[in-house]
């Protein structure tokens, strides 16, 4: 494609320069790329000359697009509960995702901003995640640490794509790159991202849709203006529909396009041996769908030596900016980029925000998983609906319709307050009447008189406590990074199914955690669809165009991904003493009473005593007769 004339290199002195809200401020400055593309970056640093560390983000939501304007009802609910976020500051310099300048350059930070590739003010073409892009940020971390006002030590800060990406450039080893704060960052383009156990996630096109397209360069007055200095926030020029088409990649069919994890999804996922920048992962335990898989799998995989994870809840995008969040970053960099003694070094490995029913406690850890982690397995008795520590003593079936609301397994009311924090897993032994069959698992908490209890997840004010996904033909497991509580799946090649032939299936259930009150249940679901809340919608936001129904905009509905001739079968669960389903759970004990195995005795025997209460085998409990219980 011919480079247009705001593609090609641009002097040095092309961009323009002011002082204002204690800041210098230097708009659009030019970035060229190794093919001799010129990105565009907003530059805010320390009025007084010297030489100071930079924080640069990377990526395609219009660095000049205020916040207010382009995500209003984000901001809106962000502004009311939290007001330490607007405090002390303009909001004037607030964008979506990425850090507020006027909270950082007074501390002797310099804060650069960069347009991706095609979005915004930089020209070129749209190829998300692609290693063009990540190979343009790693120029761009290149020439900030060789700037004047630079003291060569480079982080990389930012929420969902501006830190996703973070994961990728840091596997190219920039030499200017001295810590990553990676804030509710995916990781695994297949896994994370675009396939759930190898089921399509549609997210992505509707995303793509909403959120870059919207912001590309060359929309002109269609993209908005700065609130600051009145320019176009997605450049000078004015592009008709048609080449801005052209511009860009056709993300959705892409993506379809490569079922499989090959090489166009490794090519968009991190190097884990190769990451070794000092780095700070924060997850989200309510952004079941994207957020909290790849910041567990980067803190225990990643082979940088100098690495912290934390967990938190509510909104993705709220503790970024609060100043518990913020605070904690400064603290890293500080340490990392200023040198200074701050305390870091003392920060606990894992700091987490344990999840209670109507609260978030703060507990410092050593480790993820952690190692007084108590692993639980419930077998399912399809006798009773229960969960329950017996293998089931009998040979049954129990099938569903694929469409349906499933199967639901509970255990009674635990007799004692029990804590659930760390990855799940779930054994199912399957079949359908067709060749294949997606299954989505749904880990539940009910109060003792079945009302779910749900969360204000990352974006739906309704999630559950934890999910996890798996399409039967991509059962294959990579024997060398399964564990037993992480099943890893290869998904390199399909294995269809023989219908009414059961097959073992090992299903990842992301990390959670949820400290249960005595007298509540523990359910896990499984169903051939989406978890739909039963009770009130979530409405909708700004930026998704979907209805928040349980899952955010984390669908799996995409028709061609799952044509009903397949996917809306019958599925049927086995069991007997050789092929026995069960729930792995990881129950932690309570703090210093490591004895007599602490909470999860007390669970096993819950589960026991439910087997005295029936008098006789009834069908495992069906979604809809959960929710008829939860809404009287």
């Amino acid at each position: 494609m011919a480079k247009s004339a705001a593609a090609r290199a641009a002097p040095a002195s092309d961009f323009r320069s002011e002082v204002r809200d204690g800041m210098r401020i230097d708009w659009d400055v030019p970035i060229a790329m190794d093919d001799g593309l010129v990105l565009r970056a907003d530059v805010f640093r320390p009025v007084f000359k010297g030489r100071y560390p930079v924080i640069v983000s990377y990526g395609p939501y219009a660095k000049g697009l205020a916040f207010q304007d382009g995500y209003p009802s984000a901001w809106q609910r962000m502004a009311e509960t939290h007001p330490d976020v607007t405090a002390g500051s303009s909001n004037l310099y607030q964008s979506w995702e990425v850090v507020d300048p006027e909270k950082w350059v007074p501390h002797d930070y310099v804060c650069v901003r960069v347009d991706s590739r095609g979005a915004g003010c930089s020209p070129g073409f749209i190829d998300h995640f692609s290693p063009r892009e990540t190979k343009d940020f790693y120029d761009c971390i290149e020439w900030a640490g060789r700037q004047e006002w630079s003291n060569g030590k480079v982080g990389l800060n930012g929420i969902s794509y501006y830190a996703m990406n973070q994961w990728h450039v840091a596997s190219l080893q920039p030499p200017h790159l001295a810590a990553m704060c990676i804030w509710e960052g995916s990781a695994d383009w297949y896994r994370d991202m675009t396939h759930h156990g190898g089921i399509l996630s549609s997210f992505w096109e509707n995303w793509y849709d909403m959120q870059v397209k919207t912001v590309q360069y060359g929309a002109g007055e269609r993209g908005g203006r700065s609130r600051v200095h009145g320019e176009p926030v997605c450049g000078s020029e004015s592009l008709p529909e048609e080449q801005l088409a052209k511009n860009r990649a056709e993300f959705g069919a892409e993506i379809r396009a490569h079922p499989l994890d090959d090489k166009y999804h490794r090519d968009r996922s991190p190097v884990w041996s190769k990451i070794k920048t000092p780095l700070f992962s924060a997850a989200n335990w309510g952004g079941q769908g994207l957020h909290p898989r790849g910041n567990f799998e980067g803190f225990v995989r990643a082979a940088s030596k100098d690495k912290w994870l934390e967990a938190h809840g509510i909104e993705h995008w709220t503790h970024f900016y609060t100043d518990y969040g913020r605070e904690q970053q400064k603290r890293f960099f500080d340490f990392f980029l200023h040198g200074k003694d701050t305390g870091w070094s003392k920060q606990p490995k894992v700091l987490l925000q344990v999840r209670h029913i109507d609260k978030f406690v703060a507990r410092a850890e050593n480790e993820w998983p952690l190692k007084r982690t108590q692993w639980t397995k419930l077998y399912l008795d399809p006798a009773n609906g229960t969960l329950s520590p017996a293998r089931p003593a009998k040979k049954a079936a129990l099938s569903f319709a694929a469409t349906g609301d499933g199967a639901t397994f509970l255990t009674p009311p635990v007799e004692a307050e029990t804590e659930i924090t760390g990855p799940s897993a779930l054994k199912l032994f399957a079949s359908s009447s067709t060749t294949d069959a997606d299954v989505f698992i749904v880990l539940r908490v009910f109060t003792g008189d079945l009302k779910e209890i749900v969360f204000q997840g990352a974006i739906d004010p309704h999630t559950p406590i934890a999910q996890g996904w798996l399409r039967a033909s991509h059962r294959k497991l990579d024997k060398k990074l399964s564990t037993q509580y992480r099943p890893y799946h290869t998904h390199d090649t399909k294995q269809p199914l023989k219908p009414g032939q059961a097959v073992e299936l090992d299903i990842e259930i992301w990390p959670t955690s949820i400290v249960v009150p005595a007298g509540y249940r523990i359910g896990v679901t499984i169903r051939g669809k989406d978890y739909e809340y039963g009770g009130a919608s979530g409405g909708k936001l700004s930026n998704f165009k979907n209805e928040l129904k349980g899952c955010g905009p984390f669908l799996h509905d995409d028709p061609g991904d799952r044509p009903p001739e397949i996917f809306a079968g019958t599925t049927t669960l086995h069991f007997a003493r050789n092929q026995a389903p069960y729930l792995l759970l990881p129950v932690i004990p309570a703090a210093k009473t490591n004895t007599a195995r602490g909470r999860a005795t007390h669970l096993a025997r819950s589960a026991a005593v439910v087997l005295a209460e029936h008098s006789g085998p009834r069908p495992a409990r069906p979604e809809h007769k959960l929710r008829e219980s939860r809404d009287r």
